[in-house]
């Protein structure tokens, strides 16, 4: 993992880790030290996310979920085209109640990641960079198809 690949731990991970740890310092610091290999470090912003999510998986089985960043407002005709260009890709998975739907999580670790052209969660997507992502979809549908 590389410097700008580093994603910090999120508040909500720092907050559950100190409950779990009864908020005793010496018991967080443990848990920091056991994650990062690392005797020196005991702060919890100093650790990534997916370290946080290790921390967590130990504490209480289970860990934060994945940051979904393809929510969509079905009032704004921008996500209505993204939808349709997801079902155009087959960006879809099998839904037991109609048959197939898009797949977020697919569209979320595309706007994630370096061919998105808008490193953004969609709802925080102006006009404009709505319209460039549409624009790579297209090309993703072009390409599927050619």
């Amino acid at each position: 993992m590389t410097a700008t690949d580093f994603k910090p731990s999120t508040s909500v991970q720092r907050k559950e880790i100190m409950r779990n740890s009864s908020y005793q310092i010496d018991t967080k610091n443990e848990w920091v030290q056991w994650v990062t290999g690392d005797n020196s470090k005991t702060s919890l912003t100093a650790i990534s996310f997916d370290q946080a999510n290790q921390i967590l998986a130990k504490q209480t089985g289970t860990a934060q979920p994945k940051e979904n960043w393809a929510f969509f407002d079905k009032n704004n005709p921008k996500h209505n085209a993204i939808l349709s260009l997801m079902y155009q890709a087959q960006w879809t998975v099998p839904n037991a109640r109609h048959e197939e739907v898009p797949d977020l999580e697919r569209l979320s670790d595309f706007l994630k990641s370096d061919k998105s052209p808008v490193k953004k969660p969609l709802k925080l997507q102006t006009q404009i960079e709505l319209s460039k992502t549409i624009k790579a979809l297209e090309g993703i549908v072009k390409h599927r198809f050619k």
